[in-house]
């Protein structure tokens, strides 16, 4: 199994150091949820909520931001231009060893 460790800052400000796997496929929306952080991810990861919304805080190379990932943060709440994207579309892979992100506000 090939992992990498990642660092997720939850509401309230508390730092989870975790190992994430790279080798099934997942992103960082089905990893909070897995490991039962509270990230509802409504659409299922196709972009089309921010329910998954956080923030990175860690100088990674991100895959390009989608139109569609780029409109639903227009509508979102609390968004970092910097920091802002939708953990749905940041896959999990080898090149994100170290990967720091915060999760955002609930927007409710």
């Amino acid at each position: 199994m090939s992992s990498i460790n990642i660092t997720i800052i939850d509401r309230e400000g508390k730092k989870h150091e975790l190992e994430a796997p790279t080798d099934m496929n997942m992103n960082m929306m089905e990893f909070c949820k897995a490991a039962e952080f509270p990230v509802l991810g409504t659409c299922g990861g196709m972009a089309l909520c921010s329910t998954c919304h956080l923030y990175v805080k860690s100088d990674h190379q991100l895959p390009e931001m989608s139109e569609d990932e780029e409109a639903i943060l227009d509508q979102a709440f609390f968004v970092d231009d910097n920091e802002s994207r939708l953990g749905c579309q940041i896959p999990l892979t080898d090149d994100l060893e170290g990967l720091v992100v915060e999760l955002a506000p609930d927007g409710e």
